[in-house]
């Protein structure tokens, strides 16, 4: 019988080995800025991990970037690998030897395999008895033996959104890979990749660099080098400096600068040598609306804006980060001062155009925009929108006067923005145009603001809708899109969600538990699935079986989601709770303080045991399947038994507690029981042979069963001894 060598490797310990520094430089034309941070996290990932498998030690990795390099420099990098013994476990020794102690055909055959003599492999005890081993001792390679290969894998290893090909080598990056540079303890590491060879210069910025090569050594030349040629390295030094600059400008003009942290990061990964430099337009374009000309800036330019530091108000100012600095930077100034002029005149354009037609007269054109091939046109989901929000306003506020008609007013308007110019330029935009038009054209103030909530939240973290127009108008559109994207079996899957459906679910979470307040999510649920049934989509394959309680558990999912990461709480209270709640009449804020208090209560000394004893009567009444009889006293045998019953007649009082919302002072009901249980199950044996005896014992425990029913699923808790 042929046996297979397990090979194991043991890292010989020895005294500290020589290192040096490695410096990896892959010069580029002009990355795409977004493409850059994701691009040196990978870089220091992955080559911590190369490194790593191949037994070179190091003391620290970094990455750096520009538009135009990519940068990895590792310091005290092992110039040896790490020696190792490797271990291969072969035949037994009764198999590698015959009676006379010579080798058989077995142990020759192991022996030559792992290239060791027959003589060396040495008899070890296993539990399985005496085995043969072969024992090799690993000196490993010198790193620079080792580094070509390394740093080439790691550069055909880095990844993009887009990539491209641009010379024979076949190699895909996101821009041509136009210089190497790769050097290890000042030697140069021959590195072949992209149809270059790595060598040890590097270049400079592309216009204050003068175009001539750089010699380096180390990191420290190379910087310095860089730096003397316009080049500054490192992008957290670049974002200090532009936000020094930007600091400064604003001090200088009195103004506040409208932070964005994305803007910034463009800035930095779009610049060598960040230069900022402020200018202005004309005060006319400040009758524009400002979320305009802060987008028009921002998405076409790069441009920061300003607002005035006394009334808060955009300036008539921006700021531009150049990539280069001059001793006279007016001719950069008037070049960016005329390139934004044109777009903020284009923008005014589209704004006067846009309020020559009324909002109410573009909601009828929308029947010719598709909302999704197989949900049909923007005109019929503002339509079931509209209806929905109707629900949704009784449902939030029944009594209040008008808030239903300016719910649907807002609806039937709210989707007409994209057909304007301005949000056809900036989809960005939508809502927010909506709003500011439906303000132009007459609408009152509640349904202007309501159409430009619409949107809101953007994110976890984003902020809510004020009004709880604009919140009921938020969430009749949300709900709709859940409900006509999963009627036609459009449901994410995994990580795929390519109509932000999770989003979606999220945002509704957040309002119902931030803002907006009523108890029935699921008959609104139910509405808007029913709205969108009546529509006559086609029901897609996954539609079938219980289609409200498939969103609901989509919601429930979200709520967990919230719950884990804005309360802390843990998943088995949280599923506790969700699987007695009521799917068809829903209030999230009641659910959130359910978990609160059951998870405050299971830190307490006598919460765990009292679970033990709950799962013990929850198995016995579940594997019985037994049915809720009524408990008959005289049938009882033990006083244990009548205590527990008796103290089963708290039912009342904390079902008050539960009616009320006092959720700490329920679960200090269910606490109190915990000796009563305990004792029930000391003194009694509940399979009893009685028959009768038995089946009062196991409806005695059904009711301890549905009275922690009554609040949670206890047995979802996990308690140690369970």
């Amino acid at each position: 019988m042929k046996k297979t060598a397990r090979t194991t490797s043991k890292q010989k310990p020895a005294h500290r080995p020589a290192a040096g520094e490695l410096l990896l430089e892959i010069g580029t034309e002009e990355l795409p800025y977004e493409f850059i941070a994701p691009a040196l996290a990978a870089l220091k990932d992955q080559g911590a991990r190369l490194l790593s498998e191949a037994r070179l030690t190091f003391e620290s990795i970094r990455s750096f970037g520009t538009p135009r390099r990519l940068v990895l420099v590792v310091d005290g990098l092992a110039k040896h690998q790490t020696a190792v013994v490797k271990e291969a476990m072969g035949p037994s020794k009764a198999v590698g030897f015959d009676q006379a102690g010579q080798p058989t055909k077995a142990a020759i055959g192991f022996a030559a395999g792992q290239g060791v003599a027959v003589d060396q492999l040495q008899v070890r005890q296993t539990p399985k008895g005496d085995y043969l081993f072969a024992v090799k001792q690993d000196a490993g390679q010198p790193a620079t033996s080792l580094l070509p290969g390394i740093l080439a894998q790691l550069i055909g290893a880095l990844s993009f959104p887009k990539a491209m090909k641009w010379n024979d080598a076949g190699v895909r990056f996101a821009r041509p890979v136009r210089w190497l540079a790769a050097l290890f303890s000042g030697a140069v590491v021959p590195v072949h990749a992209a149809g270059l060879v790595a060598g040890h210069r590097t270049y400079g910025h592309r216009v204050m660099g003068g175009g001539k090569p750089i010699a380096v050594r180390d990191f420290k030349t190379y910087g310095e080098g860089l730096e003397r040629r316009g080049v500054v390295v490192d992008p957290e030094r670049r974002r200090r400096l532009i936000e020094e600059q930007l600091d400064r400008l604003c001090a200088k003009a009195g103004v506040g600068l409208n932070a964005d942290e994305k803007l910034l990061d463009q800035a930095v990964f779009t610049t060598e040598w960040p230069w900022a430099v402020m200018g202005t337009f004309k005060q006319d374009y400040l009758a524009v609306p400002p979320e305009i000309l802060i987008t028009s800036m921002k998405e076409h330019q790069g441009f920061f804006s300003v607002r005035d530091k006394k009334s808060g108000k955009l300036a008539p100012h921006f700021i531009a980060v150049a990539n280069i600095q001059l001793k006279d930077m007016s001719l950069i100034r008037a070049g960016n001062e005329r390139v934004l002029a044109a777009r903020l005149a284009d923008a005014k354009f589209f704004f006067d155009e846009d309020r020559k037609t009324a909002l109410e007269t573009r909601a009828k054109k929308l029947g010719g925009v598709t909302f999704h091939q197989k949900l049909g046109t923007m005109a019929q989901k503002q339509e079931r929108v509209t209806m929905l929000a109707g629900v949704i306003s009784e449902l939030v506020h029944p009594r209040q006067e008008g808030l239903k008609q300016t719910c649907e007013r807002a609806a039937a308007l709210c989707k007409a923005d994209l057909l304007t110019g301005i949000v056809g330029e900036f989809p960005e935009l939508q809502g927010i145009m909506g709003g500011e038009y439906a303000k132009h054209d007459g609408e009152s103030a509640a349904v202007a603001q309501a159409i430009r909530e619409q949107y809101l939240p953007r994110s976890l973290e984003g902020d809510l809708p004020k009004t709880v127009e604009g919140q009921v108008l938020s969430l009749a559109d949300r709900l709709d899109s859940l409900a006509a994207f999963f009627h036609v079996g459009i449901v994410p899957t995994g990580s795929e969600d390519p109509f932000a459906l999770r989003r979606h679910a999220t945002a509704i979470v957040r309002i119902l538990l931030e803002g907006a307040t009523f108890k029935d999510v699921g008959r609104a649920v139910q509405k808007a699935q029913t709205i969108v049934a009546v529509a006559g989509f086609k029901a897609g394959s996954t539609a079938g079986g219980d289609a409200h309680q498939r969103l609901i558990e989509f919601l429930f999912e979200r709520l967990r989601h919230y719950g884990r990461t804005v309360h802390g709480l843990r998943d088995d209270v949280m599923n506790a709770v969700l699987k007695v709640a009521d799917r068809q009449a829903l209030d999230m804020r009641d659910l959130i303080q359910r978990m609160t208090a059951l998870q405050k209560i299971t830190a307490r000394a006598e919460f765990d045991p009292l679970i033990v004893g709950f799962k013990r009567a929850h198995r016995l009444v579940e594997k019985e399947r037994w049915e809720r009889k009524p408990v008959e006293p005289d049938r009882f045998q033990d006083a244990t038994e009548g205590r527990l019953y008796a103290s089963l007649q708290d039912r009342e009082r904390l079902a008050a507690h539960l009616e009320a919302g006092r959720y700490e002072q329920a679960l200090d009901v269910l606490v109190g029981l915990k000796p009563a249980i305990d004792a029930f199950f000391e003194a009694v044996m509940v399979n009893a042979e009685d028959p009768a005896v038995r089946g009062n014992r196991l409806s005695l425990l059904k009711e301890v069963d549905d009275l922690f029913m009554s609040f949670a699923d206890f047995s979802q808790i996990v308690v140690q001894g369970s």
